[in-house]
C-alpha cells in the first residue's frame, strides 16, 4: 500500500491548512466551490487536502485520521465532483455512488451534510437506507423513482439489494464504507461481502475511520486496488517526567482536546462523577456507560439526587427505537447545555454541536473506541475536555494509551465530595422500579466487564463486588454465577437491614396495580397446584462384600509373589558387587538356621539363593515384556540411577 505525501505534510499543529478549496488540484467545479463557502468551508483541513485529489486522480484511498477532523467533506467532494464529470446524465435506476456507515445516525448525518452538494447535480437523485423505516414502501418507491446516490448501513443495503431488482449497479464510479472498523466489528461482515460482490471491481473505493485495524487491512487488499494511504495525525505536547519540559508527540487525537484520567475508589465512584458534573454545570456533557441497561438506571437515579434536580438528563442507547432515539439525539443537538448518558452507540462519527466534555464513566471494551468517544468534543478548529474514571487497579490503562499514541494527565481525585450512596438507596427503598433497574444495570456491568478485550488490564476476578454494588445503590448483592461461584469480595457491602425488598412498591400506580395482580395470580395458581412435597431418598443398605473369586486371589498372590522375587534379586545384585557380604545376605533372605549360625549346608543354601535369583530375574525381564517396552526401560533406568 503506497502512503500519501501530502498527509505527511499535513500532520500540523493546526486544525486547517493554507490550502483554499477554490485552489485545489485537480480544481473543484464553482458549483461545489461555491456549495462549500455557503456552508463556511473555505479552508481544508490536513485529511481534505490529503484525501481529495487522490480520489478525484482515479486512485483508492485507505484514510486513518483524527475523529472531528473533516473526514466527511473529505468523500462527499469527491463523489459529487466524479459524478459530475460523467459525460451522460445517469439513467432513473443507476446506481453511480454506494456510502456504507455503521449506525443510523452516522448514515442520516452523513445524508444531510451531503445534501447541499448532491443538490448542484442535475438529474441525479439520492436515498437514504437505514433501520427502521418501512422496507416495502422503500422497496416501491425504488421501483418506481429509482435512484443513483445510496446511503445506508450495511444491513438495510444488504436487504435492498438482496430483494429489489430493477436497480443496476454496473457502472458504480465509487464506493466509502466510513467507519470501516466498526462496520468489521459489528459482525457486518457478511453483508460488506455482498456488497462488494454486487459492484464492478473496476471502481474507486475509500476506507475511512480514525483506527485502522488489520481487519480494516484485509478489507482494503480485498476489496481496493493499490490504494494509497492517507494517515493524518496531529501533534500534542507531552511532559517529560525527568526534565519537567514539555515536547512534541504523535497523537491519534483532535489538536484540542484535553484528555485526562482520574482514579476513584469503586465506593466513591458515582459520588465522583455527580461532583464532576456540579463543577461543570451550564456545559454541554455526555457521560458513557458500558450497558444499555446502565444507562437506563443512571437516566433515573441522577435527575432523583438533590444537586442535580433540574438539569436536562437524556438518555441514548441503541435497544431504544428508532423515534425516541432520533428526538432524543435532536433534543440534546438543540441544547447550550445538558447531560446526554449514552452507550457507545453515541461515539462514532455523530457530529453534535458544541460539545464541551466527554466522561467516560466505563472504559470502553474496545480501546479503540475511546478515541472515537473523547473525538465528540473539540472538532474542527475547536477546543474541549474528556475524562475517564478508572478504579485504582486499572490504572495501567493509562500507559497501555499512551503507547497507542493517547496520552493521558492525571486529575487529582477531590476527598470532600458528597456521598450519593444514601440518596440512591432511599429512592430504591421507595420506588421499586428504581431498585430494579440498579440490579439489572449492575449486573449488566459485570458481565460486560468479562468480555473486556483489553482482560489482563480490567480483570473482573479482581472486582470489589461489594463496593461496586455500594456504588450502585443497592440494597442487595444480585443473584448471579459470578458471585456464587467465584470468592469475588463483599467487602464494603453495608445491606439494609429489615427490609423485605419483596415488599417495596413501584411509584407508578398502574405497574403497581399490575405487580399485585400478578402476585394475587401467582398465589392462585400454588394454592391449587400446590407443589409436591420432594421424597426424601432412601438410605440405601450397605451391600455385602462379595468374596473374591479364585481368579482375583490368585492375581492378588502373583503380585505379591512377584514383589518378593523382586526383592530378592535386588539383594542379589548387592551380594555380586560387594554391597553386602554372604551373612548379611543371608539374614535378609532367610536362608540359613533360624538362630543365625552357619551350619553345614550354607554352601548349598546359598546356592539354592543363587538359582533363586537367577529364576527371579527371568520372571522380571517376562513380566517386563508383558507390560511394554516403557516400563522395562523404565525400571532400568531406576535401576542405573541406583548403582550411581
Amino acid at each position: 500500500m503506497a502512503t500519501s505525501t501530502p498527509a505527511a505534510a499535513a500532520a500540523a499543529r493546526g486544525a486547517l491548512t493554507d490550502q483554499k478549496f477554490s485552489e485545489m488540484s485537480p480544481a473543484l467545479s464553482a458549483e461545489v466551490v461555491e456549495a462549500l463557502h455557503r456552508g463556511g468551508f473555505r479552508r481544508c483541513t490536513p485529511v481534505q487536502a490529503a484525501t481529495i485529489p487522490h480520489l478525484l486522480s482515479h486512485k483508492d484511498v485507505a484514510v486513518d485520521a483524527a475523529t472531528g477532523s473533516g473526514k466527511t467533506l473529505a468523500f462527499i467532494v469527491p463523489v459529487v465532483e466524479i459524478l459530475r464529470r460523467r459525460s451522460s446524465p445517469p439513467k432513473s435506476h443507476e446506481v453511480l455512488a454506494v456510502i456504507v456507515s455503521p449506525t443510523r445516525e452516522l448514515s442520516s448525518q452523513i445524508c444531510n451534510v451531503a445534501q447541499p452538494f448532491f443538490a448542484t447535480l442535475k438529474g441525479v437523485s439520492s436515498m437514504l437506507l437505514v433501520g427502521g423505516l418501512n422496507i416495502n414502501a422503500e422497496l416501491k418507491r425504488l421501483e418506481e423513482e429509482g435512484a443513483n446516490i445510496l446511503v445506508g448501513t450495511p444491513g438495510k443495503l444488504f436487504d435492498i439489494m438482496h430483494r429489489e431488482g430493477t436497480l443496476d449497479y454496473k457502472n458504480v464510479e465509487i464506493l466509502i464504507l466510513d467507519e470501516a472498523d466498526r462496520l468489521l466489528d459489528m459482525g457486518f461482515q457478511k453483508h460488506i461481502n455482498f456488497i462488494l460482490s454486487k459492484l464492478p471491481k473496476l471502481r474507486r473505493t475509500g476506507l475511512f475511520s480514525a483506527t485502522q485495524t488489520k481487519a480494516v487491512a484485509d478489507l482494503s487488499k480485498a476489496g481496493l486496488r493499490n490504494p494509497m494511504r492517507v494517515e493524518v495525525k496531529t501533534e500534542t505536547k507531552l511532559t517529560s517526567e525527568d526534565a519537567g519540559q514539555q515536547e512534541l508527540g504523535p497523537s491519534k487525537t483532535p489538536l484540542g482536546l484535553r484528555l485526562e484520567y482520574m482514579m476513584c475508589e469503586a465506593s466513591k465512584k458515582s459520588s465522583q462523577l455527580v461532583d464532576f458534573l456540579v463543577q461543570n454545570s451550564g456545559k454541554k456533557i455526555m457521560v458513557y456507560f458500558a450497558t444499555c441497561a446502565c444507562v437506563d438506571y443512571w437516566a433515573v437515579v441522577l435527575p432523583l439526587l438533590n444537586s442535580l434536580k433540574g438539569s436536562p438528563i437524556i438518555p441514548y442507547h441503541g435497544k431504544m427505537k428508532q423515534g425516541p432515539r432520533e428526538k432524543a439525539l435532536a433534543s440534546f443537538s438543540a441544547l447550550s447545555s445538558g447531560i446526554l448518558v449514552c452507550t457507545d452507540v453515541a461515539a462514532r462519527g455523530l457530529d453534535i454541536p458544541s460539545v464541551d466534555l466527554i466522561v467516560q464513566y466505563d472504559p470502553p471494551q474496545d480501546p479503540n473506541v475511546f478515541i472515537h468517544r473523547a473525538g465528540r468534543t473539540a472538532r474542527y478548529d475547536q477546543e474541549g475536555d474528556a475524562i475517564v474514571f478508572l478504579l485504582p487497579k486499572e490504572d495501567t490503562y493509562v500507559e497501555f494509551l499512551k503507547l497507542r499514541g493517547v496520552p493521558l494527565t492525571e486529575r487529582e481525585c477531590p476527598s470532600n465530595t458528597e456521598d450519593v450512596v444514601p440518596q440512591i438507596r432511599s429512592a430504591a427503598l421507595e420506588d421499586r422500579n428504581v431498585m430494579e433497574k440498579g440490579l439489572r444495570a449492575f449486573v449488566s456491568f459485570i458481565r460486560a466487564y468479562k468480555e473486556h478485550h483489553c482482560s489482563y488490564i480490567f480483570r473482573w476476578k479482581d472486582l470489589e463486588i461489594g463496593k461496586l454494588a455500594m456504588e450502585y445503590g443497592l440494597l442487595q448483592i444480585p443473584f448471579m454465577p459470578e458471585v456464587k461461584h467465584h470468592s469475588l469480595s463483599l467487602e464494603g457491602f453495608i445491606p439494609v437491614d429489615d427490609v423485605d425488598v419483596t415488599q417495596i412498591k413501584y411509584k407508578d400506580k398502574v405497574r403497581e396495580k399490575q405487580r399485585k395482580k400478578a402476585l394475587k395470580r401467582k398465589a392462585e395458581e400454588e394454592a391449587q397446584n400446590p407443589k409436591p412435597e420432594k421424597r426424601r431418598a432412601r438410605e440405601k443398605p450397605e451391600k455385602p462384600k462379595r468374596k473374591k473369586t479364585g481368579k482375583q486371589r490368585q492375581s492378588v498372590q502373583t503380585k505379591e509373589d512377584l514383589d518378593e522375587l523382586a526383592h530378592e534379586y535386588r539383594l542379589l545384585k548387592k551380594l555380586k558387587r560387594g554391597d553386602i557380604d554372604e551373612d548379611e545376605y543371608e539374614k535378609l533372605t532367610g536362608f540359613g538356621d533360624s538362630d543365625g549360625e552357619a551350619s553345614d549346608g550354607k554352601a548349598s543354601d546359598l546356592d539354592k539363593g543363587k538359582e533363586r535369583g537367577s529364576k527371579v530375574q527371568k520372571k522380571l525381564k517376562q513380566k517386563g515384556k508383558a507390560r511394554g517396552g516403557s516400563r522395562k526401560f523404565e525400571g532400568k533406568s531406576k535401576m542405573r540411577s541406583k548403582r550411581r
